[in-house]
């Protein structure tokens, strides 16, 4: 006669098995999920990149990776390809991600004078300018904040940067006080969110952002 308690304990033992190699399998997968999230949260930055504004150093449609511990132990640096919160949605509750350059440091007076910029009197060498610098190029000059960064992108004629942010603060009501509109042109150092390094799409054009000096 067949021994039932045996077979009912083999397939209990069957079912126990089973259950133990599917929570398994949700261990790793939340595991993983977890990993993905604090990595893109806290380590990577991973941005597509909508407009033309930085060609040709960066192309639109462009994926590009960068770093959120970039700056954890050292200040940002003029030339910095940077992920930040653009001021104007800031300000107005959104979270949106610019990638411009960092052109003026805390403190610097920046002007721009028929296509050139000069830092605290001294030309700027920028040898990964678009083309010909034609559009907002004259008689514009910044008194960079402490702790604030002036950004630029590299296609300057068509480039919605700091140029333009305090213009587009008046526009769409975010403030009428010239002096206060003034104050969107530039980018607190906690609203940069990391340094961008390397390119990854389209496979083509994989590469460092950065020109070898």
């Amino acid at each position: 006669m067949p021994d039932l308690k045996k077979g009912t304990e083999a397939e209990t033992t069957k079912e126990t098995t089973l259950a133990q190699e599917i929570l398994s399998w949700v261990e790793v997968i939340v595991v993983a999920v977890v990993l993905a999230l604090l990595i893109d949260g806290f380590i990577i930055i991973n941005a597509t990149v909508p407009s033309g504004s930085m060609e040709t150093t960066i192309m639109t449609g462009d994926r590009v990776l960068g770093t959120r511990f970039a700056y954890w132990s050292s200040a940002p640096k003029r030339g910095d390809i940077v992920v930040f919160r653009y001021p104007i949605d800031e300000a107005k509750g959104k979270r949106t991600k610019f990638i411009k350059r960092i052109i003026g440091l805390p403190g610097e007076t920046v002007t721009i004078e028929d296509g050139v910029v000069y830092i605290n009197g001294e030309a700027l060498k920028e040898d990964y300018i678009n083309g010909t610098w034609t559009v907002m190029n004259d008689g514009i000059t910044f008194q960079v904040p402490e702790d604030h960064y002036l950004m630029l992108g590299d296609n300057r004629n068509n480039s919605s940067d700091a140029r333009y942010w305090p213009m587009i603060a008046i526009r769409e009501g975010i403030t009428s006080d010239v002096e206060e509109a003034e104050s969107f042109a530039y980018v607190h150092r906690k609203k940069i969110l990391g340094k961008a390094y390397f390119r990854y799409w389209p496979l083509n054009s994989m590469g460092s952002l950065y020109k070898k000096k």
